[in-house]
């Protein structure tokens, strides 16, 4: 008689629906199933079925995760690259580090109903109600995109990514500017006027439970933007914020101005 250790591992080995209904939800036909179900292995799954941790490895998705973490690298900024083409390098490079996060690679997966499909050891199983890792699902899609490259080339891998960049790419961005004025406000000084924003917090008013704080900004001896908030950091923001409206009214954005 089979132990269920040989069960689960000969189970493994055969073709089994999931993968007809994950290529499904990909959205890619497969040439070669064994590589979408890799991209869909945790190293967890393997250990239970492999004594061996070498060729656990080879068998999980790790591997696949690493390919794929270059290919949407390359991707994206290529994206970008097109998408936005008079933005400088600094803002691409800010623009990308919004777009690819763990949170909206493991958001991907989930919209992909990847996190249905796994093959997950006991260990990584959810909890009954709830979601599994964003880790697990982050790394998942990085190998399912590496598993793409490898069995149908970059043009499908393309296609697959911008089908996603798509629908949040200008909504991500805009988010990501508005969080980090005090960024961006760096990055122009920087690039432009080759001055460090300078903050001091000018003035706190309010009862102790409900403080309210205003911050000013300097460019270099000008003061160029004050800001009211709940927070120290509140108030710098808006204070950066205002400070790049100005600049912009004034044409710093565009030609490299004296102050």
């Amino acid at each position: 008689m089979m132990t269920s250790l040989a069960k689960a591992r000969e189970a493994w080995q055969q073709p089994d629906t999931r993968l007809q209904q994950a290529a499904g939800r990909i959205g890619v036909r497969f040439r070669n199933l064994e590589l979408l179900r890799q991209s869909l292995t945790h190293l967890s799954y393997v250990n239970e079925l492999s004594p061996h941790l070498r060729d656990a490895v080879r068998q999980s998705n790790e591997r696949l995760e690493f390919l794929g973490d270059a290919v949407l690298s390359l991707l994206v900024a290529e994206f970008l690259f097109r998408r936005y083409p008079d933005a400088p390098e600094g803002e691409l490079t800010a623009y990308r580090t919004a777009l690819v996060r763990t949170q909206t690679l493991a958001r991907w997966a989930r919209q992909l109903g990847l996190d249905d499909v796994l093959y997950l050891g006991r260990g990584e199983q959810p909890e009954p109600g709830r979601p599994v890792s964003e880790r697990i699902l982050a790394g998942a899609f990085e190998a399912v995109l590496g598993a793409i490259y490898l069995d149908r080339g970059i043009g499908v891998a393309r296609r697959f990514l911008i089908r996603l960049l798509e629908a949040e790419a200008d909504e991500r961005i805009s988010v990501h500017q508005e969080a980090n004025y005090k960024g961006r406000l760096q990055e122009l000084t920087q690039e432009r006027l080759h001055i460090t924003p300078v903050y001091r917090t000018i003035a706190v008013s309010g009862p102790a439970h409900q403080r309210t704080f205003t911050a000013e900004v300097l460019i270099g001896e000008r003061p160029l933007g004050v800001g009211h908030g709940p927070s120290k950091r509140a108030a710098e923001q808006e204070a950066a914020r205002r400070a790049i409206e100005r600049l912009m009214a004034e044409g710093v954005d565009r030609d490299h101005g004296a102050l």
